[in-house]
């Protein structure tokens, strides 16, 4: 399948900014299954871009920089990528919880998509014994990886509520968790909360799943804003296979990698700093509109 997204963030500040530094997260990674034709970004009033290295995680990473007042802020992404991943097929030979768990220990793979850089807690996905429990009663280590990364992962949709009320971008996994509530953010960082404490390798995957469905399925919770879901390392032969907990489903051909990290903090689409005092206001819009199948 074919994309057009079209993804528009726009800033209202209460008074003048004088300066803003920001690192922009929104050009789609190279991954597999997927291929970045094309891509352009807009700022508007303009100001000074360049590429910047990911400080942390696997992300293109561009700087933004403004250097005259501004009370408006518009900043506007636009792709076409092309997607191709099967869906996930779980069987019996696939590698137990355990033998993946032992595999990612003695991985010596020390780049960004290596498996030992996600063993850990990280800022916001810390370490959590009440959601570590919850979860192991799906990772019990002789469980093949990819019937219980998807047993989990439709655990949490069918137990938590999408609630856009019920969290802040900053709110930690146990909050979340007490009060079976949240968004996509949340419920992918549960997921990799147990997961790591089961010593599974899991990345938080942030991106885009498409707007409308195809004809007589139904829409996808997660469209027309960014979305998350979560990446399990599953050994050499399987690679990273991602995860949808809040719909319960496989990344397959609604998906779209825009970065990949061990938090939201580290590949959030965008953040920096602001120079300037009062209110700011923050509205994003997404549109992940299929042009074509191909043939």
């Amino acid at each position: 399948m074919i994309y057009d997204i079209r993804h528009i963030t726009t800033f209202d500040y209460g008074r003048q900014v004088n300066f803003a530094r920001c690192n922009l997260r929104l050009k789609p990674i190279h991954w597999s299954g997927q291929t970045l034709q094309d891509y352009h970004l807009s700022v508007s009033p303009a100001g000074r871009t360049a590429p910047a290295r990911a400080e942390a995680g696997l992300a293109n990473v561009t700087r933004l920089v403004i250097e005259e007042p501004v009370r408006h802020l518009v900043i506007e992404s636009v792709s076409r990528i092309v997607v191709d991943r099967p869906v996930p097929m779980p069987s019996a030979s696939d590698p137990t919880l355990a033998e993946i768990a032992a595999a990612a220990r003695i991985s010596r793979d020390p780049s960004p998509a290596g498996p030992a850089a996600y063993l850990f807690p990280s800022p916001l996905i810390p370490l959590d014994r009440d959601i570590a429990d919850w979860c192991a009663q799906e990772l019990q280590p002789d469980r093949p990886c990819l019937e219980a990364a998807m047993g989990l992962a439709r655990r949490i949709q069918e137990e938590f509520a999408f609630d856009t009320e019920a969290t802040l971008v900053d709110t930690i996994p146990h909050e979340a968790f007490v009060k079976r509530g949240g968004v996509c953010q949340d419920f992918a960082q549960i997921m990799i909360t147990g997961l790591r404490a089961a010593g599974l390798p899991a990345a938080y995957a942030s991106g885009y799943i498409r707007t409308l469905p195809p004809p007589g399925q139904e829409r996808l919770v997660g469209a027309d804003a960014t979305h998350a879901w979560v990446l399990l390392w599953c050994g050499e032969a399987l690679g990273w296979v991602g995860v949808d907990p809040t719909n319960g489903i496989w990344m397959a051909g609604d998906h779209i990698v825009m970065a990949i990290g061990r938090d939201y903090a580290e590949i959030a689409p965008i953040d920096g700093v602001v120079l300037g005092s009062g209110a700011q206001k923050m509205d994003v819009s997404v549109d992940v509109a299929p042009v074509s199948d191909m043939a």
